[in-house]
């Protein structure tokens, strides 16, 4: 038996679920669960209850995309899920239906265009940090010695000074000044 499922979400409690409710009402949804949760949380019980519930043939409606997923990766990434159970995917508002053809196609345009998105933001980001290393800039934190901290290493030692005292007085943490040390050593 296929079944219609909903599901409602407000970002707070001071928001009415009303239109929503009455959306899904006039398509008949066997069962709709609601959720008060902001749209960025992670954890979102009833829209997992939801999910759990959906078998080979049922469709999982909500009122519009914004209310299914956090971003587009990860609306993506729930309609795949919704898919990957044999179930269908409704979205009132923009008229997504993923049981259709063209609900399909526009929904995998959706996803090309995600994919094309994540993928020239690696790009551009390759190519900063390339740009930077070719002027001579190198990644990651300052490194804690300096040539004259770890030649003040070297006369301390010979002196005598404990660690501890030498890690104190360049302020740098005992583990720091060990591992300069091993590496030293090599």
């Amino acid at each position: 038996m296929k079944l219609t499922l909903g599901y409602l979400r407000v970002s707070t409690a001071d928001q009415s679920l009303d239109l929503q409710r009455d959306a899904l009402a006039a398509e008949n949804c066997l069962r709709v669960w609601e959720e008060v949760a902001s749209g960025a949380q992670k954890e979102r019980p009833q829209l997992q209850q939801a999910l759990d519930s959906l078998r080979v043939g049922d469709t999982l409606v909500v009122w519009r995309l914004d209310r299914l997923g956090r971003s587009l990766s990860h609306l993506i990434e729930t309609v795949g899920l919704i898919e990957s159970k044999g179930a269908a995917f409704r979205s009132l508002t923009e008229g997504i239906d993923t049981s259709t053809p063209t609900g399909r196609l526009v929904f995998h345009i959706f996803s090309s265009l995600a994919e094309f998105e994540r993928e020239l933001v690696k790009e551009r980001t390759l190519a900063g940090l390339a740009a930077a290393r070719a002027r001579g800039r190198v990644g990651g934190q300052p490194a804690k010695i300096t040539p004259a901290k770890a030649r003040q290493i070297l006369r301390m030692l010979e002196d005598g000074t404990p660690k501890t005292e030498i890690a104190a007085v360049l302020e740098i943490g005992r583990a720091t000044l060990y591992r300069h040390l091993a590496e030293a050593s090599d």
